[in-house]
């Protein structure tokens, strides 16, 4: 081996992939749910869980510094706060028009031939 590369230890990958099929399962367990907000969110955080293994293990950015982490992971989570941030000021800015002209103003009539 080159030197100044270090070899990560096997155990390390067995755990990882024993709970990658753990949470696999529990996010196909989901599947017996009422489909609701619930199980939605697990569904969600079983994704996000999954996701962040593969890239903090598989793709070794466990082992990078912190800059880097930091230039990789800040981006999207940035994202996902400004949609989260928009979907409430879309939901806000129904809400208020239904308040003000109604509700009839907003839902579209049936269409009858």
């Amino acid at each position: 081996m080159e030197q100044g590369q270090q070899e990560h230890p096997l155990k390390i990958y067995w755990i990882m992939w024993i709970s990658l099929f753990i949470l696999s399962g529990f996010s196909y367990a989901t599947d017996y749910m009422d489909a609701g907000m619930l199980r939605w969110g697990l569904i969600l955080l079983f994704m996000f869980l999954k996701a962040g293994g593969i890239v903090y293990i598989f793709m070794h950015l466990g082992f990078e510094r912190k800059a880097l982490q930091l230039a990789i992971l800040v981006p999207p989570v940035a994202i996902c706060i400004f949609i989260a941030l928009m979907a409430l000021e879309g939901d806000y800015t129904f809400l208020t028009r239904i308040e003000f002209f109604g509700e009839s103003t907003f839902v579209p009539e049936p269409v009858h031939h």
